[in-house]
């Protein structure tokens, strides 16, 4: 398959963000990354390109932050996880995606606005309960492997567990790698990827290095208060991003 200049442009800017943004917060660009290389190829050869990028931006961050996570909030999350996973690999040849964008995107906003209102009442936020965590983390798969939208449910229970800012992005990394592995297997069966889209991921890979590299030094040097707002801008424009796309 024979790609334009402007894709290779496109999606190697796209990896770069999200190398910085996942080594770097926790995440919260990589939603931008499928979109815009759909605008020169369909969203599914798009996806079958970024799979395994992101899978290897994971290895590396697990890596760079080991032991710097928290099992008990993985462990929260995860059987939820596998559960929505499986729903999605079910549903995935007639669930609307757009669908699934719009409440994962009413979602984030609701974690945005939340955080918003307890900072001007001066408020604590209360860590969420352990049925949260199993629910959040049901949603977080399912719309993972649909549209490829897992991120804003995580995040947003993340962010009221109060973690430092090396745990936060140690723990999110753990589990969405945790994630990632297992659908990359499932996307191989559904023969979403194949050797075409591997080779285009191969070329597009050194970025990766790129972007995890610069995302360390920015989490090095950043301050833990600019830390979440900065987490809660880029949930913000999650949430703007797919309920732009769903609508």
């Amino acid at each position: 398959m024979v790609l334009s200049t402007s894709f290779y442009i496109v999606a190697m800017c796209a990896i770069l963000l999200t190398g910085i943004s996942k080594s770097g917060f926790g995440g919260g660009l990589g939603v931008m990354a499928v979109p815009m290389m759909s605008l020169f190829v369909s969203p599914q050869y798009a996806a079958a390109v970024f799979m395994p990028i992101l899978l290897a931006m994971d290895i590396l961050i697990v890596v760079q932050y080991r032991n710097r996570w928290d099992w008990k909030i993985i462990l929260s999350l995860l059987p939820g996880a596998i559960v929505g996973l499986a729903l999605g690999s079910a549903s995935y040849q007639w669930m609307d995606a757009s669908t699934i964008k719009f409440m994962i995107g009413l979602l984030a906003l609701f974690f945005v606005v939340q955080f918003l209102l307890s900072k001007s009442i001066s408020s604590a936020q209360k860590k969420p309960k352990r049925i949260t965590g199993l629910v959040l983390g049901a949603i977080s798969g399912f719309s993972s492997f649909i549209a490829h939208a897992g991120g804003p449910p995580v995040k947003g229970y993340l962010l009221k567990q109060n973690l430092d800012k090396t745990v936060f992005v140690g723990t999110n990394t753990l589990f969405f790698f945790a994630l990632n592995l297992i659908k990359i297997f499932a996307y191989g069966a559904l023969g979403t990827m194949n050797l075409n889209s591997l080779s285009t991921s191969a070329l597009l890979a050194p970025l990766l290095f790129l972007g995890v590299f610069l995302g360390t030094v920015l989490h090095r040097y950043i301050a833990q208060k600019t830390f979440v707002v900065v987490v809660y801008s880029f949930l913000f424009m999650t949430a703007i991003k797919l309920l732009s796309e769903s609508l």
